[in-house]
């Protein structure tokens, strides 16, 4: 086996014991509005597969023009509301997992995935948490809840309160996640691999 293979052998079995957390806030009037309202620096989460966050999933606009048809989406930090507002803001943190947490997180994504049609946004949810309340619905979410809830799902509890009641701001405090980038969302991947390289180097 080469090195350069060993070093990426390592570097998937590592991965696959991480599941990585974005939190987000763009430009759009939504976010603005909600910043506005609860002072939060990031207003948006979704939770990735890989580090490379080419995995990436949450509840969000469905159209970049249409704020009102939301649901489960594959998001993509390249294209969408992501590809549009370039100068979003983001912080990137790391929850480390067992193997076996790994896969079961992977197992509860898969049940969005396949029922994505059946999923809608949680609007009311949104509406409640402003008064500290938790509107849970059984095929809607709203970002913060859908991410809490497929931790939950793979028996995996950040937080001492109902998924209908956590938002972008808890997981920016959780002491259980570490944080590996905060910055330009645009410029996260060139980070990413500029820091690889310097490792690389370094061994």
């Amino acid at each position: 086996m080469s090195s350069k293979k060993g070093k990426k052998d390592k570097k998937q079995k590592k991965e696959k014991k991480s599941v990585y957390i974005l939190l987000t806030r763009t430009e759009t009037v939504p976010s603005r509005v909600i910043h506005f309202f609860k002072r939060m620096p990031y207003v948006h989460v979704s939770i990735a597969l890989d580090e490379e966050l080419d995995e990436l999933y949450s509840f969000a606009r469905k159209k970049v023009n249409n704020p009102f048809r939301c649901g489960f989406i594959d998001e993509d930090i390249n294209s969408g509301i992501f590809g549009r507002d370039t100068e979003t803001r983001c912080k990137v943190m790391r929850l480390r997992l067992t193997e076996q947490q790994y896969q079961d997180v992977k197992a509860s994504i898969e049940v969005f995935k396949s029922n994505r049609e059946k999923y809608k946004y949680n609007y009311l949810g949104v509406l409640s948490i402003y008064f500290h309340l938790g509107f849970s619905r059984k095929y809607k979410c709203f970002c913060s809840e859908f991410v809490d809830k497929v931790l939950k799902m793979s028996g995996i509890n950040l937080f001492d309160k109902g998924s209908a009641r956590v938002i972008p701001d808890d997981f920016r405090t959780c002491e259980l996640l570490e944080t590996t980038f905060e910055g330009r969302l645009q410029s996260y991947r060139d980070y990413l691999h500029s820091d690889m390289l310097a490792m690389d180097n370094v061994e």
